[in-house]
């Protein structure tokens, strides 16, 4: 979906997008496409990539807020498409941070023992929950998926450190108002774009600079690491203007950032795992590099993980 599309039923352009944004296009799922259609091949093709069997995974994450049903989890359905007979499967609602927040749980998981390979995922039909009427957000969201092997490893390789922080007295700023249980929908309820995303952009803006910047503070001191052994900056991809203050304040170059939110917009979960796969596909990521990657969603919850390769 190009802006040249958004031009066509909103009142915006293709400048005004692209310099507050960033964005040029974005991804739709197709009608009769669902999230977890879209979680299961993230998941099939990590597994390919890992050489790891089905049966071998005992924990299935998935970090969406745009499940299938609102029962069962989208884990246990993408559990049943990927034949993870031997799996428990949870979803985490943690809206944009939802990837880091899974591998952070996955990683605490297998070094305690309890689970020896997990199967993390960030996947979002996020056009599912956008206010098409809404210039001011449906211009940003996109859909898409994607998915990490762990398991435990005795090199000096893997996730070095994990931080994760949320402020519920934020929720305001980004939400979905009606739908749940508090504000459940009624027949006198008139659609007037309520139960879609609603965001004061400016608000977020500033306390996402400031907080996914001491996320990441946080897990390079954690790591013994300085801002210098950086090779690769991996953000959440939910504004161009956001990823460059961060970039900024990080004192890292923009060659050193993963960018493709001109592509797909702002995909929630699936944000940061879809940079990340590219990165690595494209021969971003050499063996011993340290990767940062950092997220902030609705809730408000930011986090981050540091990840030597």
């Amino acid at each position: 979906m190009t802006n040249a599309e958004y031009e066509k039923t909103i009142d915006t352009t293709d400048e005004w997008i692209v310099s507050r944004t960033g964005i040029r296009e974005r991804r739709h799922l197709d009608i009769g496409t669902n999230n977890s259609d879209m979680a299961a091949a993230a998941g099939r093709q990590a597994l390919q990539m890992a050489g790891v069997k089905p049966e071998e995974i005992d924990l299935v994450i998935v970090g969406t807020v745009t499940p299938d049903y609102l029962l069962p989890s989208t884990a246990c359905v993408v559990q049943e498409k990927l034949g993870l007979t031997s799996a428990v499967g949870f979803d985490i609602v943690a809206a944009c941070t939802g990837f880091i927040n899974g591998l952070s749980i996955g990683n605490s998981f297998i070094q305690t023992g309890q689970y020896k390979k997990a199967l993390i995922i960030g996947s979002e039909h996020l056009t599912s929950i956008t206010n098409f009427k809404d210039r001011g957000t449906c211009v940003l969201f996109g859909d898409a998926a994607g998915a990490v092997v762990l398991e435990p490893t005795t090199e000096d390789v893997g996730i070095l450190s994990t931080y994760l922080r949320s402020d519920g007295r934020m929720r305001e700023l980004l939400w979905i108002p009606v739908g749940g249980s508090k504000t459940p929908y009624t027949r006198e309820y008139a659609y007037d774009g309520t139960n879609k995303v609603t965001m004061n952009g400016s608000e977020v803006f500033k306390v996402a600079v400031r907080e996914m910047g001491k996320a990441a503070d946080k897990v390079i001191k954690e790591a013994g690491l300085d801002y210098s052994d950086i090779s690769l900056f991996v953000p959440h991809q939910a504004n161009i203007r956001i990823i460059e203050a961060m970039a900024k304040r990080m004192h890292l170059s923009m060659d050193k950032v993963v960018l493709n939110i001109e592509r797909y917009g702002n995909t929630s979960a699936g944000s940061v795992p879809l940079a990340l796969d590219e990165a690595n596909r494209t021969g971003r990521i050499k063996p011993g590099d340290n990767i940062v990657m950092v997220a902030f969603g609705g809730g408000l919850i930011w986090g981050a993980a540091a990840v030597r390769f």
